[in-house]
């Protein structure tokens, strides 16, 4: 049941929603326990054993981390804990690929026996609420937090329903005393949540679905297309994934607004980045504050780390010194992020290329400004600027024409492919395949796509559209709600022709 479903849209939210608006104040807590937990049982039956689990084995193990005086059990205590939910996690969604791994490497050898992997159904969102439990465990062993003895509010904060499938990843001291408030339902927050609902749904069904027709096509059958038509994949699976998956979040944080209950933003105008460093910090924000957090941060002040900065700044000085600290603490996260994504070698060198991406950067930082002063250029002027975010854009869709194919093979192949007769003509209407979408489908990607667009630059220039349109006069507000409703209802994919989409990062 995804949070594009009819199932959950008309059905299960409005539903614990009156439900929870009646009950009394007290009992609104184990109201949102029941539904999350509910909401994971529709979704993956039997497999909620998984949640619990993690739930019941999380909230006793930061208990006996707060009551250790010692810090070496405290430690071993961590330890114990953050084992048991990261081998959880490697046993289920990881084992056919180690497997897999180990059988290809040893294909060959006279006194390799083959390994046969069980099929291992992976419980829902685990790679989501693993990583808040264990931030959470980190959180009480470094006493940024006191381990909490409400049993209710570490279910809800490991399980709440509209941020489950897709995140986004919470730290513990933003979101769990939310979950025990009992905030009232209210007007306002209804009407906002519901239009964030909205607008994520138009996105998700007038956009991104639109464009998995393209994507598909292409990617099903790469051996048949080149040039700009692979370029153009490339181009359409960045913005389908955007569209897709912030669109999602937008239902998530809408849902979540109807309970009164605020959850961090995961994007911010992403495409307006001038680096692929800034780029990751306004994509996917949650993943990458947690990756900071609790992985950047802690190697990067290790004694180990801080030892080979004080060798090296004295050795090679303070730029080397730079260099040498964010390979040591860069490398760990951005093999963690390609891992985290799923068992695929192609995920792994994603997070490769992002590694080496942003060395490079730390690497030319000298270089790049000894360049401005040495010409006196402005690099904050509109040329280098627009410049900058260009270049950012062939990386992010080079990124994730890689991130998509199915294979490395197939990465490649495609890579390569681009530049075999690459022509803007293979573009021209009479020259580009149909992809099974016919000229109103066209039409009603650039429209959506302009109306995005327009909405990101309003935020990029500090002007929210909620807050914005609540300030409109009654008739004009009324009217771009109901816009929106029927946008998504007559120009939304699906019905004859359509096959329904599944949420893209809810397999992550």
């Amino acid at each position: 049941m995804g949070y594009n479903d009819v199932m959950y849209l008309a059905i299960f939210l409005p539903v614990t929603a009156v439900i929870y608006k009646l009950i009394p104040k007290k009992y609104r807590p184990a109201a949102l326990t029941a539904s999350s937990w509910l909401y994971f049982y529709l979704s993956s039956q039997e497999l909620i054993i998984y949640l619990i689990a993690a739930t019941v084995w999380v909230y006793g193990i930061a208990l006996l981390i707060g009551k250790s005086q010692s810090p070496k059990v405290r430690k071993a205590w961590l330890t114990a804990g953050l084992t048991v939910l990261f081998g959880t996690l490697l046993y289920v969604k990881y084992t056919n690929f180690f497997i897999g791994t180990i059988n290809h490497v040893m294909a060959g050898r006279e006194s390799f026996i083959p390994l046969q992997a069980q099929k291992i159904l992976v419980p829902l969102g685990i790679s989501y609420y693993t990583l808040e439990a264990a931030g959470y465990l980190l959180e009480v062993y470094w006493q940024r937090v006191e381990p909490d003895r409400n049993f209710l509010r570490i279910s809800v904060f490991l399980g709440f329903f509209p941020q489950i499938m897709e995140g986004p990843i919470a730290r513990y001291q933003d979101t769990a005393m939310q979950f025990t408030a009992g905030t009232d339902i209210v007007p306002d927050n209804i009407v906002n949540g519901c239009f964030r609902i909205l607008y994520g749904m138009f996105k998700k069904l007038v956009i991104a679905d639109r464009l998995y027709l393209v994507v598909n096509e292409v990617y099903s059958h790469s051996g048949s297309y080149h040039g700009a038509v692979v370029a153009l994949a490339g181009v359409c699976y960045t913005l389908q994934l955007y569209m897709e998956f912030s669109g999602m979040v937008d239902v998530s944080l809408g849902s979540a607004q109807i309970f009164g209950i605020t959850l961090p933003e995961n994007f911010r105008q992403p495409f307006f980045s001038q680096s692929a460093s800034e780029f990751w910090r306004r994509w996917h924000i949650s993943l990458g504050t947690w990756l900071k957090t609790y992985i950047f941060y802690p190697v990067t002040t290790s004694k180990m780390t801080m030892k080979v900065n004080r060798k090296v700044r004295k050795k090679w000085g303070k730029h080397a010194a730079k260099v040498v600290v964010s390979f040591l603490a860069l490398t760990p996260v951005w093999l963690f992020n390609g891992l985290w994504h799923g068992p695929q070698w192609n995920y792994i060198c994603y997070g490769i290329y992002y590694l080496v991406l942003l060395m490079l950067e730390v690497i030319l930082e000298p270089a790049k400004n000894a360049f401005y002063k040495k010409t006196g250029w402005d690099k904050k002027s509109h040329f280098f600027q627009a410049f900058r975010v260009l270049r950012t854009w062939i990386i992010i869709f080079t990124g994730e024409l890689f991130f998509r194919a199915n294979s490395q093979s197939q990465a490649w192949s495609m890579f390569k492919s681009i530049f075999h007769g690459f022509s803007p003509a293979q573009l021209l209407p009479g020259n580009l395949p149909d992809f099974y979408i016919g000229s109103a489908d066209v039409a009603a990607i650039i429209v959506g796509t302009a109306i995005v667009l327009g909405v990101d630059i309003a935020r990029e220039r500090g002007v929210h559209p909620i807050a914005w349109m609540r300030s409109r006069r009654q008739p004009l507000r009324w009217a771009l709600y109901y816009g929106l409703i029927f946008s998504v209802i007559i120009f939304g994919a699906y019905g004859t022709g359509y096959m329904p989409v599944d949420m893209i990062y809810a397999q992550f």
